[in-house]
């Protein structure tokens, strides 16, 4: 299984992402408020799609590097910025 992060400034980006995302049937798609590392102000938050794929195993393999592609350029397309390794 693989993890993918896709983040984003405003809420209404980050759902419209997701729900094309999950219309293409990938294993989770789900949105959650992400606040930015060492900030303590409430409006220091961003939006981000969380994407896992139980399909995917290898990380290696090219499939992978072609998800990760596809998906940093959906961020920069609407704004934000992709994060390959979201639990690491």
């Amino acid at each position: 299984m693989t993890e993918h992060l896709l983040v984003f400034p405003d809420r209404e980006t980050a759902d419209e992402v997701a729900a094309g995302l999950a219309d293409e049937g990938f294993t989770e798609v789900r949105v959650v408020r992400e606040a930015l590392a060492g900030e303590d102000d409430a409006e220091a938050h961003e939006w981000a799609v969380l994407v896992r794929e139980e399909m995917v195993v290898d990380e290696s393999r090219p499939v992978e590097q072609g998800l990760r592609d596809r998906f940093a350029a959906l961020a920069e397309e609407h704004g934000g910025w992709y994060d390959p390794h979201p639990g690491a």
